[in-house]
């Protein structure tokens, strides 16, 4: 019951990062295109929401959910992972996209780091717990 608990609250920390998953993609379109240019406007970007992902994480994970296991871990990040690809599947369906157009984010070769935000997404519950295991949260 514990563990279904620390889940549900982890989902609390995920939907911290919608809102600044789009802002994110706001300073990309609006302030990196216009100031580096398209090619290095989305790498940056990625690298940008990957820090984002990992700091909000590293702050709200050991005072909200309080993971006391790997396994557990590895739970609430593989829920994240479906989570985010689910919500950036139907929202980019409900925007108008096609399904090339959003597997076209997974193409690294393209400039576009979505996989090293998934990979972040992921794994940032698991760094954060042994990062923190001898900490006083």
């Amino acid at each position: 019951m514990r563990i279904f608990m620390n889940i549900l609250k982890s989902l609390i920390i995920w939907l911290c990062f919608i809102p600044v998953a789009i802002l994110n993609g706001g300073l990309r379109e609006y302030i990196l295109v216009k100031a580096i240019g398209e090619e290095w406007a989305l790498p940056v970007s990625g690298i940008t929401l990957s820090a984002c992902i990992f700091s909000i994480t590293c702050l709200l994970l050991p005072r909200i959910a309080q993971v006391r296991t790997s396994a557990e871990a590895w739970r609430i990040g593989l829920c994240w992972i479906l989570l985010t690809i689910g919500f950036e599947v139907t929202a980019g369906l409900a925007n108008g996209n096609t399904m090339a157009e959003l597997l076209a984010a997974y193409n690294p070769l393209d400039g576009n780091l979505w996989l090293l935000v998934l990979t972040t997404t992921l794994l940032s519950p698991i760094v954060v717990k042994h990062l923190s295991k001898n900490s006083y949260y």
